[in-house]
Protein backbone atom coordinates (compact mmCIF):
# COMPACT_ATOMS: atom_id res chain seq x y z
CA UNK A 1 0.00 0.00 0.00
CA UNK A 2 1.07 3.49 -0.80
CA UNK A 3 2.01 6.04 2.17
CA UNK A 4 -0.35 8.16 1.43
CA UNK A 5 -3.57 6.17 0.40
CA UNK A 6 -6.97 8.00 0.95
CA UNK A 7 -5.17 11.11 1.44
CA UNK A 8 -6.09 14.39 0.49
CA UNK A 9 -3.36 16.91 0.26
CA UNK A 10 -3.29 20.84 -0.77
CA UNK A 11 -0.04 21.96 -1.55
CA UNK A 12 0.54 25.50 -1.83
CA UNK A 13 2.87 27.20 -4.64
CA UNK A 14 2.19 23.94 -5.92
CA UNK A 15 2.36 24.77 -10.05
CA UNK A 16 6.20 25.43 -9.74
CA UNK A 17 9.35 23.87 -8.28
CA UNK A 18 9.43 22.44 -4.73
CA UNK A 19 5.78 22.68 -4.65
CA UNK A 20 4.84 20.68 -8.18
CA UNK A 21 7.99 17.87 -6.93
CA UNK A 22 5.89 17.62 -3.78
CA UNK A 23 2.67 17.19 -5.46
CA UNK A 24 4.17 14.45 -7.99
CA UNK A 25 5.71 12.69 -5.11
CA UNK A 26 2.54 12.50 -2.83
CA UNK A 27 0.36 11.63 -5.68
CA UNK A 28 2.78 8.56 -6.81
CA UNK A 29 1.81 8.13 -2.90
CA UNK A 30 -1.53 7.45 -3.38
CA UNK A 31 -2.89 10.94 -2.51
CA UNK A 32 -5.24 13.17 -4.29
CA UNK A 33 -3.49 16.55 -4.42
CA UNK A 34 -4.66 19.95 -5.05
CA UNK A 35 -2.00 22.33 -6.31
CA UNK A 36 -3.08 25.64 -5.12
CA UNK A 37 -1.44 28.23 -6.49
CA UNK A 38 -1.65 32.34 -8.46
CA UNK A 39 0.12 30.59 -11.69
CA UNK A 40 -3.10 29.70 -13.71
CA UNK A 41 -1.21 27.59 -16.59
CA UNK A 42 1.16 25.95 -15.21
CA UNK A 43 -0.86 24.56 -12.46
CA UNK A 44 -3.70 23.51 -14.67
CA UNK A 45 -0.91 21.62 -16.90
CA UNK A 46 0.71 20.28 -13.84
CA UNK A 47 -2.62 18.69 -12.62
CA UNK A 48 -3.51 17.45 -16.20
CA UNK A 49 -0.17 15.55 -16.20
CA UNK A 50 -0.81 13.77 -13.14
CA UNK A 51 -4.57 13.18 -13.98
CA UNK A 52 -7.43 12.62 -11.95
CA UNK A 53 -6.06 12.79 -8.58
CA UNK A 54 -5.00 16.21 -8.96
CA UNK A 55 -7.06 19.43 -9.24
CA UNK A 56 -5.66 22.60 -9.41
CA UNK A 57 -6.90 25.58 -7.27
CA UNK A 58 -6.22 29.71 -7.48
CA UNK A 59 -5.16 30.47 -4.40
CA UNK A 60 -3.67 33.73 -3.16
CA UNK A 61 -2.39 32.00 -0.02
CA UNK A 62 -2.16 36.22 1.77
CA UNK A 63 -6.46 35.98 1.25
CA UNK A 64 -8.37 34.73 3.84
CA UNK A 65 -11.35 34.51 1.07
CA UNK A 66 -8.71 32.53 -1.42
CA UNK A 67 -8.45 29.84 1.41
CA UNK A 68 -12.28 29.39 1.95
CA UNK A 69 -13.00 29.13 -1.71
CA UNK A 70 -10.15 26.60 -1.97
CA UNK A 71 -11.49 24.73 0.86
CA UNK A 72 -14.41 24.15 -0.62
CA UNK A 73 -13.46 23.40 -3.74
CA UNK A 74 -11.22 20.67 -1.81
CA UNK A 75 -13.70 19.18 -0.26
CA UNK A 76 -16.17 19.40 -2.85
CA UNK A 77 -13.98 16.99 -5.70
CA UNK A 78 -12.04 15.04 -2.70
CA UNK A 79 -13.92 15.10 0.96
CA UNK A 80 -11.62 16.32 3.88
CA UNK A 81 -8.58 17.86 3.76
CA UNK A 82 -5.66 15.85 5.48
CA UNK A 83 -2.48 17.35 4.59
CA UNK A 84 -1.56 20.87 3.99
CA UNK A 85 1.95 21.59 2.84
CA UNK A 86 2.51 25.87 3.17
CA UNK A 87 4.78 26.35 0.49
CA UNK A 88 3.91 29.25 -1.25
CA UNK A 89 6.48 32.15 -0.86
CA UNK A 90 7.54 35.22 -2.36
CA UNK A 91 11.49 35.72 -2.58
CA UNK A 92 12.83 39.42 -2.70
CA UNK A 93 16.64 39.95 -3.70
CA UNK A 94 16.45 44.00 -2.22
CA UNK A 95 18.77 45.39 0.10
CA UNK A 96 16.77 46.88 3.04
CA UNK A 97 17.35 50.26 1.44
CA UNK A 98 15.59 49.20 -1.65
CA UNK A 99 13.03 47.75 -0.07
CA UNK A 100 9.60 49.33 -0.21
CA UNK A 101 7.30 48.88 2.19
CA UNK A 102 5.25 47.66 -0.41
CA UNK A 103 6.89 44.75 -1.38
CA UNK A 104 8.17 44.20 2.81
CA UNK A 105 4.19 43.72 3.12
CA UNK A 106 4.12 41.55 0.02
CA UNK A 107 6.52 39.04 0.80
CA UNK A 108 5.13 38.68 4.62
CA UNK A 109 1.87 38.81 3.41
CA UNK A 110 2.40 35.55 1.23
CA UNK A 111 4.89 34.06 3.40
CA UNK A 112 4.18 34.56 6.34
CA UNK A 113 0.54 35.49 6.53
CA UNK A 114 -0.12 32.75 3.93
CA UNK A 115 1.14 30.29 6.26
CA UNK A 116 -0.89 31.77 9.39
CA UNK A 117 -4.25 31.51 7.28
CA UNK A 118 -3.63 28.11 6.16
CA UNK A 119 -2.79 26.71 9.78
CA UNK A 120 -5.55 28.40 11.23
CA UNK A 121 -7.99 27.43 8.81
CA UNK A 122 -7.04 23.59 7.42
CA UNK A 123 -6.32 23.32 10.50
CA UNK A 124 -9.73 23.93 12.19
CA UNK A 125 -10.98 21.12 9.65
CA UNK A 126 -8.29 18.89 11.33
CA UNK A 127 -8.56 19.56 14.70
CA UNK A 128 -12.61 19.16 14.09
CA UNK A 129 -11.96 15.44 12.90
CA UNK A 130 -9.13 15.26 15.27
CA UNK A 131 -6.67 14.23 12.74
CA UNK A 132 -4.10 15.56 9.71
CA UNK A 133 -1.02 17.14 9.42
CA UNK A 134 0.45 20.37 8.32
CA UNK A 135 4.06 21.04 7.11
CA UNK A 136 5.01 24.79 7.02
CA UNK A 137 7.97 25.47 4.62
CA UNK A 138 10.75 27.46 5.91
CA UNK A 139 14.23 28.10 4.95
CA UNK A 140 17.71 28.31 6.53
CA UNK A 141 17.94 31.84 5.71
CA UNK A 142 15.06 32.46 8.44
CA UNK A 143 17.98 30.92 10.68
CA UNK A 144 20.80 33.35 9.73
CA UNK A 145 19.96 35.48 7.53
CA UNK A 146 21.15 36.67 4.00
CA UNK A 147 22.44 39.77 2.82
CA UNK A 148 19.59 41.38 0.26
CA UNK A 149 17.21 39.43 1.63
CA UNK A 150 15.82 41.19 4.55
CA UNK A 151 11.79 40.60 3.80
CA UNK A 152 12.69 36.66 2.89
CA UNK A 153 14.55 36.17 5.71
CA UNK A 154 11.95 37.88 8.40
CA UNK A 155 9.30 36.35 6.67
CA UNK A 156 10.86 32.37 6.96
CA UNK A 157 11.69 33.16 10.80
CA UNK A 158 8.12 34.23 11.38
CA UNK A 159 7.28 30.50 10.07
Amino acid sequence: MKRLANKVAVITGGARGMGAATARLFAAEGAQVVIADLLVDDGEALAASIGPAALFQRLDASDEASWHSLIAATEARFGSIDVLVNNAGVLLFRTIAETSKADFERVIDVNLLGCFLGVKLVGAGMVARGRGAIVNISSADGMKGANGLGAYCASKWGI
